[in-house]
């Protein structure tokens, strides 16, 4: 029999699209013991079936890597870590270009251009709006960017460029920001949301779990995303690279990464939830989980300075969930 506590939040969103999961009630569903698991899954699986019928499929780029001037504990592309990750200056156009058509034809229906540093400069949103306007041209991919932080005038051009989805993690809670990054404020994150929102732009915003923090502060990071109405939510999973400040933290087990994924479906029912980094080390073989545990995108190909899976394998774990979403 299912627990009487999740079925009973599960069921009010169900009958009701616009209900919220309190953060007190989010937090004892992130409490319930792992015997609780499954049962978690199960009702987040009905409330992705009822609200999701088709799964994204999302790739990047990474487009201008590493030198970033901010402090992030988990990222290999911050100058305050020696990584040994490759280095270069924003791509030429046309090799973004080429890429995103390799993705598209691999299966991609989002692509994004992702940058390292706090702010593009005019020269290099140039080159982004000009390969967005040719894939777009060419593919009718929705072509997304994730280019640090953005002013009005940035988000405008962004936008008139061609460019739909404007990305900008979270990354993590408010109450544990200051022990993942000090160069800039939560508050800057947050308002970079909000301008692009503003701006007409659709945005996704998500983040990385698994950084040491706790159950609550999964559940807050997840309230706070749906508080600014988001369209689209990443979720990440931290793969330690060594010579971060993160290197030696341990991974998550599948099943507490698979009550993550439930319990950011169940605190954004109407959302798409999209499962990118880290997945491949943290689930491993429960990869295809993910749709039963509430998701309903994926990030193919390789990512930022970490491998991807293999893309056929990927589109075939796919093809076997989709049923999940389509079973009445």
């Amino acid at each position: 029999m299912i627990n009487r506590k999740i079925a009973h939040v599960a069921e009010k969103i169900a009958h009701d699209g616009e209900f919220a999961v309190s953060y007190e009630d989010a937090c004892g569903l992130a409490a319930l013991p792992e015997t609780d698991t499954m049962d978690l899954l199960f009702c987040a699986n009905n409330i992705n079936k009822r609200f999701k019928k088709s799964i994204i499929v999302c790739s990047i780029i990474n487009a201008k890597s590493g030198l970033c001037s901010e402090d992030c504990a988990f990222c290999a592309q911050s100058s305050y870590h020696q990584t040994g990750i490759e280095t270069y200056p924003f791509l030429k156009e046309d090799d973004v270009v080429e890429h995103a058509l390799r993705m598209h034809e691999a299966g991609a229906t989002k692509y994004s251009m992702v940058t390292s540093g706090y702010m593009l400069t005019d020269e290099e949103v140039s080159i982004a709006c000009g390969a967005a306007a040719t894939i777009v041209e060419k593919t009718g991919i929705t072509v997304c960017a994730s280019p640090g932080m953005i002013t009005a005038s940035l988000a405008r051009r962004l936008k008139e460029g061609g460019i739909t989805f404007y990305h900008h993690n979270l990354e993590t809670a408010r109450s544990y920001f200051d022990h993942m990054c000090t160069t800039h404020s939560y508050d800057e994150d947050i308002q970079a949301v909000r301008i692009a929102k503003s701006s007409g732009m659709k945005v996704c915003s998500g983040g990385i779990l698994g950084l040491g923090e706790t159950w609550e502060q999964r559940v807050e990071l997840a309230c706070t995303i749906r508080d600014l109405n988001v369209d689209g939510i990443p979720i990440n999973f931290l793969n330690p690279i060594r010579g971060t400040k993160m290197e030696n933290r341990p991974l998550l087990s599948p099943a507490e990464a698979l009550k993550c994924i439930a319990l950011f479906r169940l605190i954004n029912p109407g959302k798409d939830i999209i499962i990118c980094g880290g997945r491949e080390v943290t689930l491993r073989d429960y990869q295809s989980w993910i749709f039963l545990a509430g998701a309903n995108g994926l990030m193919i190909g390789h990512y930022l300075t970490t491998q991807g899976r293999n893309i056929k394998m990927d589109l075939d774990m796919m093809a076997d969930s989709q049923s999940w979403l389509n079973e009445k």
